[in-house]
């Protein structure tokens, strides 16, 4: 091949006319797992009044989902690396369609739950998949940042989208209808995505180690199920065991990878600090914030008294923000620097959330909506620039592998986030005086969560009943407002780390060579 030939080819992978298009149909994928997640908080209460859960098994409804894709998504990431991250991407989104269809028409909390992991599965082939085909799409760094922003606001997008088609669904339909949403937007997703997104994958991947497989879903789901049920239930003998259990499997997870010649995952890629800061900013970032999100649609709906379609438009600001600030995050870090708009950006989440330890009942929106887009602002800022820096770190090669441990992050702080802010919420919301006159089996119910105190205050009579619902939603503020201050703490330390773990990184400017 000449040197004229070869750069009429480097220059037509550059500049593939399809990228963009491409790229419409990988954040379909985004789109289709983040309206997913939050339709579940909005049909919360629909869901509680159907299937009658407890609150230790409306928990798990909540973060099994998270638990499982966090246990799956380094397996994933590295399987799309050696069989082609198309073929897992696609596959995924089929498997991710039909398991909501088993979402919507589950009939117990223990069928939910089954399938919400099942839904996990599936979800774990689909988010490593997209990161790791724009890394490999977009060879110019300026418009690969361009293409994360877009990929981040089409998660924020859908964040907000979830809420209100959730909301108007429920409205006028039963609970299980927010999960078909699905549908067609994997339909759309695989029909063109198997003729526009290029193939791409390791060229020399090495064997797929199953024995690291095993090791690292052991690991993950035993220290995240030992954290989630200590928070909720205290010290216990199987916890204990499931720990021990959890971090054996993970240590020795780390230990072989630095042994194989083609390790699931490189441990090297830890070396760098740009990737280990933004990848903990990242965990400890949504363990932050991931309580506030869970329990929000609850607070709007159920303390608030907002119908659905109502309480998913008042969710608007954070998407609107996070949107707007993922889009010009690129432009941003490379005038000014990448540490002060990730630290910037999570020093501003962490206090919007401080004002949030302000909410009662009575609280007007402005104040609500006011501190959720600065939480959209902030947030998009953060993790537009740090999925930038994790996927700029490594080779073409390894994306998959970055990609997975980028999402990793991100569930596994959902996961724990919820287990211990939500546990927090549960708590305190459990620990309510009862009032005067209320029998014995209907203050059981309402201890169990607000929903249920709802549903149990309609049997009794009228200022009986008023006085329960009352006494139930302060004690499930007060829950709220502690992991609000909680999650305050935790963002405004992640954004002093921040500053020193990302001091002297850059975003990439150098056109790479295919």
């Amino acid at each position: 091949m000449t040197r004229t030939d070869q750069s009429a080819k480097e220059s037509e992978v550059l500049h593939r006319p399809g990228r963009w298009l491409a790229l419409a149909v990988l954040v379909l994928a985004v789109l289709l797992v983040a309206v997913d997640a939050t339709v579940l908080g909005l049909a919360t209460p629909f869901l509680s009044e159907d299937l009658r859960p407890t609150g230790t098994q409306l928990l798990w409804i909540g973060d099994v989902y998270s638990f499982v894709i966090a246990g799956l998504l380094v397996t994933m990431g590295s399987l799309g690396d050696r069989i082609g991250r198309k073929k897992l991407l696609l596959t995924g989104a089929a498997a991710f369609g039909a398991v909501s269809v088993l979402n919507a028409y589950a009939t117990t909390p223990e069928l939910m739950i089954v399938a919400r992991a099942l839904l996990g599965v599936a979800g774990a082939t689909l988010m490593p998949s997209t990161l790791a085909l724009i890394r490999n799409l977009f060879h110019d760094p300026r418009e690969r940042s361009l293409a994360i922003g877009i990929w981040g606001a089409m998660a924020s997008a859908g964040a907000a989208v979830g809420p209100v088609v959730g909301g108007f669904l429920l409205e006028h339909f039963w609970w299980g209808s927010v999960f078909l949403i699905n549908l067609p937007v994997m339909v759309v997703l695989v029909v063109v995505g198997a003729k526009f997104i290029p193939e791409s994958k390791n060229p020399a991947p090495g064997p797929w180690d199953l024995p690291s497989v095993a090791l690292s879903l052991i690991g993950m789901i035993g220290v995240v199920y030992a954290v989630k049920e200590a928070a909720a239930h205290g010290l216990r003998l199987d916890m204990g065991v499931a720990a021990v259990i959890g971090v054996a499997a993970l240590a020795w997870f780390v230990r072989r990878q630095l042994r194989l010649d083609a390790p699931l995952l490189d441990m090297r890629l830890f070396h760098h600090r740009g990737f280990s800061g933004a990848v903990l900013a990242d965990l400890l970032t949504i363990l932050g914030l991931s309580g506030l999100v869970f329990f929000l649609s609850q607070f709007l709906q159920l303390v608030q008294g907002r119908h659905p379609l109502e309480a998913g438009l008042a969710e608007l600001p954070a998407a609107i923000g996070a949107v707007t600030a993922g889009l010009i995050a690129g432009v941003v870090a490379r005038r000014y620097s990448v540490r002060s708009v990730v630290s910037g950006g999570l020093a501003a989440v962490g206090l919007a959330l401080a004002v949030l330890t302000l909410l009662d009942r009575s609280t007007g929106y402005p104040l609500l909506g006011a501190s959720l887009l600065v939480v959209g602002i902030g947030a998009g800022f953060a993790f537009t620039v740090t999925a930038d820096v994790i996927l700029s770190s490594v080779p073409r090669e390894q994306a998959g592998a970055a990609s997975a441990v980028s999402e990793t992050a991100y569930e596994l702080g959902a996961a724990l986030g919820i287990a211990l802010l939500g546990s927090v919420v549960t708590g305190v919301y459990s620990d309510f005086a009862t009032p005067d006159g209320v029998p014995a089996g209907t203050a059981a119910a309402a201890h169990q969560s607000l929903g249920g105190a709802v549903e149990a205050s309609a049997d009794l009579p009228e200022a009986t009943a008023g006085a329960l619902v009352t006494a139930a939603q302060d004690a499930f503020v007060e829950g709220l407002r502690i992991a609000a201050g909680a999650g305050a703490a935790v963002l405004l330390a992640t954004a002093v780390a921040a500053w020193f773990l990302l001091r002297g990184q850059k975003l990439a400017e150098g056109i790479e060579h295919p």
